[in-house]
């Protein structure tokens, strides 16, 4: 009897723990030491990073159960070329760290006669869309690229816990 209680507190102890780890952002991103990582950000930005030069890389996240890639991919598009006066330069399909297929799209913007570049990538996974975003000025855009491509490549979306979803929550706060 005492050895079923030890192995029921036990379980115990390891759902409490399992539950603890639900804080946090539902993404995993690294920062490469190139780049500064700027704490606590307000909405829309889950997480946002910048170079000494200005090139910034930043993800949102938005809730959305019928999430749909080629929706999303349209939905960008449309207002980064509408709304911001971008033009679409490159498109492509992209995998995330964990293997979670999306598209990166590369706009251009001149503004005061100086090139800009934006670049976007969009994972849809666990009922979120995930809206991973990098820009700055051409030169240093370009100057900073292998860092940017780091970064954007160290992106997971979904999780793969051993016991899911029993122990990863929708959310996938385990990072």
């Amino acid at each position: 009897m005492r050895n079923l209680l030890q192995k029921v507190a036990l379980v115990i102890v390891l759902l409490a723990a399992a539950a603890s780890v639900g804080c946090g952002r539902p993404f995993d991103i690294k920062t490469p030491s190139e780049m500064l990582e700027l704490k606590d950000q307000d909405p829309p930005f889950a997480y946002r990073a910048m170079t000494p030069d200005g090139v910034v890389v930043a993800m949102r996240v938005v809730d959305d159960d019928r999430a749909d890639l080629g929706f999303w991919e349209h939905a960008v598009t449309l207002r980064i070329r509408e709304l911001a006066g971008y033009s679409l330069l490159h498109e492509s399909d992209v995998t995330s760290h964990d293997g979670t297929k999306g598209k990166e799209l590369v706009f251009g913007h001149d503004e005061n006669g100086k090139p800009y570049v934006y670049k976007v990538r969009v994972f849809v996974a666990q009922g979120r869309v995930f809206v991973l975003e990098a820009g700055g000025a051409k030169p240093q855009m370009d100057r900073y690229t292998p860092v940017v491509d780091w970064t954007m490549n160290s992106v997971k979306v979904t999780c793969r816990a051993l016991l899911s979803p029993v122990f990863a929550s929708r959310t996938c706060n385990r990072w």
